[in-house]
Formats: C-alpha cells, sequence, structure tokens
C-alpha cells in the first residue's frame, strides 16, 4: 500500500471504507434495508443525480404517469444504496456467502460456447445489481471483466484488488488487443454495453427511441475471433430474497452485416429488462449525450462532460 494514501486528502476514503467493512457483517437483508435508507437520504439532497435520473425516466418511460415515475424514482434510489451495501458483501464476503443467496439459470449455455474454443463475449447492461452479480458469476466460472477505474487513486486500487481476487483476469475498457488475446485464449470476457461512448467509432444508435452514443466495436470483437456472443441478465428478487441470474443461449446471426444493426439488437434487449424492472436499472447515467454540439441539452444544468 502507497504511503500517500496516508495523506489527508484520503482519510474521507477511508473512513467511508471502515464503514463500508462493518456493513459486511450484516445479513443480506440487513444490507438491503441498510441500502434502502442511504438511498432515502441521497434521494433527498440537491444533487445533480437525482435530476439527470427524473430526466431519463420520463425519456425512456413516457408512457409512465407522473405518480408512476416517482414510483421508479423513489425505487432507483433504494435500489442504488442496495447496490452500495451490496459491495461490502461483493468484496468481503465468501464465495458460499454470495452463492447461498442467489441463482445462476443458463449456465450451461456459456459453458456450451465455450466448448466451441473461440471464447465467449458476456453481454450485459448497468443494473444496480451489475457489481455483485459479477462476483457471483465469478464463483461458478472465471471471467475476464472489463473495468473503468475510478479517479479516486485509493478507491482505484481497492477496487481493482477486489476484482483480481476472483476475476480471470481484468481488462482495461479501452484494451481491445487484450480482449483479442482474452478470446483467442478461450476465456469469457464480460462487460456492459449501454452506456454513452463518445470516442472514435461512436454512432449514434437509438436507445428507446432516442439516438445515443454507442460503442458498437462488440460486432467487430465477434467477427475477428468467432467468439459466440451471449447476453446477461441480473436482478435483486423482492423482499430481500437474494439473486437471480440468467444466461442467454449464444445469439443466432450475430454478428450481421451491420453492426449499428447488432447494437440496435441488445438495445431492444435491454429496453424490455429495463421494462421489467425498472427501478433496479442505471438511471443516474447521462446516457443522452451527444457527438455534436448541436445534440439536445436533455439534463440542462446537471449536464456534464
Amino acid at each position: 500500500m502507497a504511503l500517500r494514501f496516508l495523506g489527508p486528502r484520503y482519510w474521507g476514503t477511508w473512513i467511508a471504507l471502515g464503514l463500508l467493512r462493518l456493513l459486511g457483517g450484516l445479513s443480506q437483508p440487513g444490507l438491503i434495508r441498510a441500502g434502502r435508507i442511504l438511498g432515502r437520504i441521497a434521494r433527498a439532497l440537491p444533487l445533480n443525480y437525482v435530476k439527470v435520473a427524473r430526466c431519463n425516466i420520463a425519456l425512456c418511460l413516457p408512457e409512465l404517469s407522473e405518480t408512476e415515475r416517482k414510483r421508479v424514482l423513489k425505487g432507483h434510489f433504494a435500489a442504488l444504496g442496495a447496490s452500495l451495501c451490496e459491495t461490502a458483501m461483493s468484496w468481503w464476503g465468501s464465495d458460499e456467502r454470495l452463492s447461498s443467496v442467489s441463482t445462476i439459470e443458463g449456465l450451461e449455455n456459456l459453458k456450451t460456447a465455450l466448448s466451441a474454443g473461440r471464447g465467449a463475449i458476456l453481454l450485459t447492461a448497468h443494473f444496480t445489481t451489475l457489481e455483485i452479480s459479477g462476483y457471483i458469476l465469478n464463483t461458478a466460472i472465471p471471467l475476464s471483466v472489463l473495468y473503468r477505474l475510478p479517479k479516486n487513486a485509493l478507491l482505484a486500487h481497492f477496487v481493482e484488488a477486489k476484482r483480481s481476487r476472483r476475476a480471470h483476469r481484468a481488462i482495461a475498457r479501452d484494451d481491445i488487443r487484450s480482449m483479442v488475446r482474452a478470446l483467442r485464449e478461450n476465456e469469457c470476457i464480460w462487460y456492459a454495453t449501454d452506456q454513452s461512448f463518445r470516442k472514435k467509432g461512436a454512432v449514434m444508435v437509438p436507445f428507446f427511441g432516442i439516438p445515443a452514443a454507442t460503442n458498437i466495436a462488440t460486432s467487430r470483437l465477434a467477427r475477428l475471433t468467432g467468439a459466440a456472443v451471449l447476453l446477461f441478465s441480473h436482478e435483486r428478487l423482492p423482499d430481500a430474497k437474494g439473486y437471480r441470474l440468467r444466461i442467454s443461449p449464444a445469439l443466432e446471426g450475430f454478428p450481421s452485416e451491420s453492426p449499428v444493426a447488432d447494437a440496435e439488437r441488445i438495445h431492444h434487449w435491454i429496453e424490455s429488462e429495463v421494462r421489467r424492472i425498472p427501478e433496479q436499472y442505471w438511471w443516474i447515467h447521462r446516457r443522452f449525450k451527444g457527438l455534436t454540439d448541436d445534440y439536445p441539452n436533455y439534463y440542462g444544468s446537471a449536464a456534464r462532460v
């Protein structure tokens, strides 16, 4: 551990990590209850995240009434709080504990895909169970995970150490060469595709009918390696009854001749999952940021580059 992490700028992070470690001693229902309290507090604060979530829900689910949107917003912040507290179980809980509160459906689909010897790409989306679902799945089968480390160096150190403890390997999300290498070594790489991507190669692809800056590299990666592509859904069950993970069979006809059509296909799947469990989607992300200045500023003063 670098001595610089003992400096005053990291004292707040140490306190937060210490509190999170203490939460790890709670039962899974206890973690959910604690998280809901934190979420309720966060929703009451004048945070930009609340504005962004409210805007995203209105943009993506216009069929809901104002009352229904408020219910989704309330449930979403409860889910965010639960996600934070579940990190304690993800980082410090045993494999046995994670397995005891979860079920994995379709694991045979992933094993069948890997039996072809060309690797597998496991696509998921940013639901509030993203972090814990990765740890749960790693108790059953080794994964190579894509990551983007937080800007806080101490927190980045913890995240990298904890993920590396279970994952087969951790790959920077822009490291295409390492992804190709992993797939050619018949590994499974796991990542989410539904966040705003505004670097080279980004394309505006409809998401809930709204053009959204999207990374379409999955099609290229699958074509280059011959890897199977599977969809991975995950959810927090009602009444703190644990977690359900589902792995689809390998997608047929993927990749197609059109990477944009492939991205739309993935978006349609994510949309159906969001409509099924709307409170658990990661609404606080500024998904609708454009590639050019003439794109609408949906988030107003809450928009950040």
